[in-house]
């Protein structure tokens, strides 16, 4: 990746916002530019805009919407939401960022559904952990390529060019003040795009291994479970234009994902009884913690790690797909007691049946046991390019370059500065608000200009 100064470039095509990235956080940001008055264009590299999103459960979290009002919820303020993510956080979340995002969350889910016609709904049950009242709002499907094609429906309907097969590696600058960018196609041809305002939306850099390995060391060489083109361009086209980064140690992280079959077993079964056991058969942490605080914990373990549980939670759990699949594998051992287990699991019985017999957690297991061989996981990263509360791009001393806009995970998250604070949702809650605000902040800059 890289940036060239030629002020005086000439371009094939000139356009008011140019979108880097497809996913959530691109096409909300075309679809605000588009509401706002300006043409705008998404560069997308692959085939199909797929992105993180696609690979979620498509769920967001937002404050105040016309769901909530509908479900009797109408006390979920942008107040009450930022403490709960500020909680989670530790503190540690830039609180002019978040204040921001919570604002702007219900008003964004409102006008996806009431502009765009999005198919959302209010997630039905109790909130999710961490979370003070029910504000996860989805497709019905809860799935994340069904939230991708909803977004790509209103993309269309909106008459918006998304442009595939478009991977830009360079951008074109004059000084700091973005010109256009240079599009490369799978045949090695190139076209140049010239723009008045530029939003990154390419996501993050768990895909990047020098990258992981430089900013987060406790999960390199950890699976990583996420979009292998979020390559970190974004980071590395801001610092070449001297813009600041932010929280680069956080991420969403998994601490139960079966190896070598690359499927998350749910956590569920850990927060509902089981545990997490070492090559010697010994409970090595407090699985109340999370799945993402204790990714790091799994991988630093010297050796295989496995979930365990008892049959309660075995048969619960068939009526998922991915347990399921674990099963049909031959990923699950099995044992009448705690020594066929260990011996399923070439564990110390000792140590094992040890470790059941003095475990003092609610619900307790009892015999039969299963276990499922684990690692951690790399999710996503949630530190990126420093922004203000425009989703403007800023420089190490709070000043914003002059036409750069970044959102999702290209800028920097609101899960403070490790794996520990990242609160359920915080992905697409940042890339649909931050684009909202990005399409929108680009556009207006954009179109008064001569």
């Amino acid at each position: 990746m890289s940036v060239i100064d030629d002020p005086g470039s000439a371009f094939d095509l000139t356009v008011p916002v140019v979108v880097i990235g497809g996913g959530a956080c691109g096409l909300v940001a075309a679809l605000s530019a588009h509401d706002n008055g300006a043409e705008v264009i998404v560069l997308e590299r692959d085939p199909v805009p797929k992105g993180s999103t696609a690979l979620s459960s498509g769920m967001i979290t937002a404050c105040g919407t016309a769901l909530q009002k509908a479900a009797d919820i109408d006390d979920d303020t942008a107040e009450l939401f930022a403490r709960d993510i500020q909680s989670k956080a530790g503190g540690k979340a830039d609180p002019h960022l978040l204040a921001a995002i919570c604002a702007g969350s219900g008003p964004a889910i409102d006008w996806l559904i009431e502009c765009h016609n999005m198919d959302l709904v209010l997630v039905d049950g109790p909130p999710y952990p961490g979370h003070s009242r029910q504000r996860t709002h989805a497709p019905p499907t809860n799935s994340g390529a069904d939230l991708m094609a909803d977004l790509l429906r209103a993309v269309d309907a909106a008459h918006i060019d998304v442009i595939c097969n478009a991977t830009v590696k360079e951008l074109i600058v004059d000084g700091d003040k973005v010109s256009g960018v240079v599009i490369t196609r799978p045949d090695g041809s190139s076209e140049r795009l010239g723009c008045q305002t530029l939003v990154l939306a390419s996501s993050g850099f768990g895909g990047n291994a020098d990258m992981v390995k430089s900013w987060l060391p406790d999960m390199a060489g950890s699976i990583y479970f996420g979009h292998e083109g979020n390559q970190g361009e974004a980071v590395l086209w801001g610092q070449a234009l001297g813009a600041a980064c932010e929280d680069m140690g956080a991420f969403q992280g998994h601490g139960s994902v079966a190896t070598p079959h690359a499927i998350t077993v749910s956590w569920a079964l850990l927060n509902n009884g089981g545990i997490l056991v070492n090559q010697n058969g010994i409970r090595f942490c407090d699985e109340s913690l999370g799945a993402s605080e204790l990714a790091a914990t799994v991988c630093q373990q010297d050796g295989n790690v496995w979930s365990v549980i008892d049959q309660s939670l075995y048969d619960g759990a068939l009526r998922f797909a991915d347990f399921k699949n674990l099963q049909n594998l031959g990923a699950i051992k099995s044992g009448m007691t705690a020594a066929e287990l260990a011996q399923a699991c070439r564990l110390p019985a000792p140590a094992l049946e040890q470790t059941l017999a003095t475990l003092k957690k609610s619900p307790a297991l009892t015999a039969p046991y299963h276990a499922i061989k684990v690692t951690g996981a790399l999710l996503q990263t949630q530190g990126g390019l420093a922004i203000d509360s425009d989703a403007r791009v800023k420089r190490p001393d709070g000043s914003t370059l002059p036409n750069l806009f970044a959102g999702g995970g290209a800028a920097r998250g609101i899960s403070g500065t490790d794996g520990s604070g990242y609160l359920s949702c915080n992905g697409l809650l940042s890339a649909v608000t931050l684009g909202r605000i990005a399409g929108r902040e680009a556009a207006i800059q954009a179109t008064a200009l001569p």
